[in-house]
């Protein structure tokens, strides 16, 4: 893990509906096509697991984790572009490994664009594997882009 992320005062805490300006604003920042605070409003208003990430007081990084059935399902999960390269994506998804048991959840699954590079690796990192393909997942500039499915399961001995 990098040392600058290691030796960082970050706080996880659960994510209010006052956070979300600081979390609208970052996945603005991270995403061409970000979620809208509906969205996030859906998330808490659900019960979703929803954190949010601090350093210093200042929001710099979120996830949301649906669950059920034990199965766990990553909606989100973001540093803002100032932050990123630093570990701390790493850092929000080893906590969301982390506290999956305490939603009952034996795996989880994330769908990530095939051309995010950065983001394959770290969850291939972390020990997720492929297992499946969403044709025309997401929005692109010329029409949709496809998602790979990726697991982690917890009681396959698959982990960090």
């Amino acid at each position: 893990m990098n040392a600058l992320a290691e030796a960082l005062p970050l706080a996880f805490r659960p994510m209010l509906l006052a956070d979300l300006d600081a979390v609208i604003q970052i996945e603005r920042a991270a995403y061409p096509y970000p979620w809208t605070r509906g969205n996030f409003r859906d998330c808490l208003d659900c019960g979703y697991s929803c954190w949010v990430v601090e350093e210093g007081g200042a929001i710099i990084g979120y996830s949301i984790l649906m669950s059920g059935a034990g199965e766990g399902h990553v909606l989100n999960c973001c540093v803002t572009p100032v932050r990123q390269g630093y570990g701390l994506g790493r850092r929000i998804m080893e906590h969301l490994i982390e506290s999956a048991p305490r939603y009952g959840v034996d795996c989880l699954f994330l769908e990530v664009r095939p051309s995010n590079h950065p983001a394959i690796r770290l969850y291939e990192n972390l020990r997720f594997e492929t297992v499946g393909l969403r044709r025309h997942y997401y929005p692109a500039n010329q029409g949709r882009e496809d998602a790979l499915v990726m697991r982690y399961c917890l009681d396959e001995g698959v982990g960090p």
